[in-house]
């Protein structure tokens, strides 16, 4: 690492985040599961196919217009599972609580927990709890890991995306990054923004009943939905191009970014995600997709070049094309 610290940016999702994971996690932990750099593990155990993926929550604030740290939690998680084409099933639930965390608000994250647990159709069927001195948690983060069984006969990953491919978004992006900014900051908008935190595994659910040839799924979460594509397109070594102008952003959210000078498609997500299929596919995906309470909004938003170099490019709405690439620095810290 050219770093002698370790940086806020280095947990923004960009630049600095693949440094981290590269340079100081990869290479003492390589192996074909992880190298991979999927949501989840995807892997074989007794005759069943399985996946697991974990994931830490630090937002701030913990209550926000639209859900809590503890819905954030799970939807999270099973929202991860669900990229990597599996049912989730169980999860674990881990606690760092701040010593003087009022008892009540712990209480609400809880069952905040279990509402959000049984609406995505699984169960917490182990856990941990630590408290630690004042001033060490900032009042509480929370810990999942989930194990979902996969049942889908393709493999969705990032190697089987193919050129040729369509870009489905499930609806507005930036939503939760703004809700949290908007709060955080005690911005007086005219209209509430509320955070898109929602359970998507259903939504998957119908997407590969649509279709059986989905390449690839993500939520565009931390880093949002610019960073989660330019991901794609190097790790899979393939060449997309958006259009601007398709690209669903509330007004609201375009306001609260222009008003801190922040891209709304670097904002966090949690109820929004990315499907590539082939394009002859596309028409069924979408009609499944809009029939979903969480993706009535899903609209085609690009395509995997057939011939580009690997990168993530925009067409943008004055006519001229963008080169996407990730940000170098925080732009939004404890945002999920």
């Amino acid at each position: 690492m050219k770093y002698d610290k370790v940086l806020l940016g280095h947990g923004s999702g960009g630049h600095l985040t693949n440094e981290l994971v590269k340079d100081v996690f990869l290479p003492v932990f390589s192996n074909p599961y992880l190298d991979r750099l999927e949501d989840g593990a995807v892997f074989e155990l007794g005759g069943k196919k399985l996946c697991i993926s974990t994931d830490s929550y630090v937002v701030n604030p913990v209550i926000f217009p639209g859900g809590d740290i503890g819905s954030l939690a799970v939807h999270g998680t099973v929202n991860d599972i669900a990229m990597c084409g599996a049912r989730p099933v169980f999860l674990s639930l881990a606690v760092i609580i701040e010593e003087g965390l009022d008892m009540e608000l712990l209480e609400n994250i809880v069952l905040s927990i279990s509402r959000a647990a049984n609406k995505a159709g699984v169960q917490v069927v182990t856990g941990d709890t630590k408290v630690v001195h004042k001033g060490s948690a900032d009042g509480i983060y929370i810990n999942t890991s989930g194990i979902g069984i996969v049942d889908y006969a393709g493999d969705v990953s990032l190697k089987s995306i193919r050129p040729g491919d369509v870009v489905i978004l499930n609806g507005p992006v930036g939503d939760h990054g703004a809700a949290i900014l908007a709060k955080r900051e005690d911005l007086r908008l005219e209209s509430d923004i509320v955070s898109d935190s929602a359970p998507l595994n259903h939504l998957v659910e119908v997407i590969l009943d649509a279709s059986p040839r989905i390449h690839c799924m993500r939520d565009a979460t931390r880093g949002g939905l610019g960073s989660i594509l330019v991901e794609i397109a190097e790790m899979a070594g393939v060449s997309i191009n958006i259009e601007e102008k398709d690209i669903p952003i509330r007004d609201s959210v375009r306001g609260v970014c222009e008003i801190l000078g922040l891209d709304p498609l670097f904002l966090a997500n949690e109820g929004k995600m990315v499907v590539f299929c082939p394009e002859a596919d596309a028409a069924a995906v979408l009609d499944a997709m809009r029939k979903h309470e969480f993706g009535k909004d899903s609209v085609i938003i690009g395509m995997v070049d057939k011939t580009g170099r690997p990168g993530l490019r925009m067409n943008t709405v004055i006519g001229g094309e963008r080169e996407i690439d990730l940000p170098t620095g925080e732009l939004v810290p404890r945002i999920c």
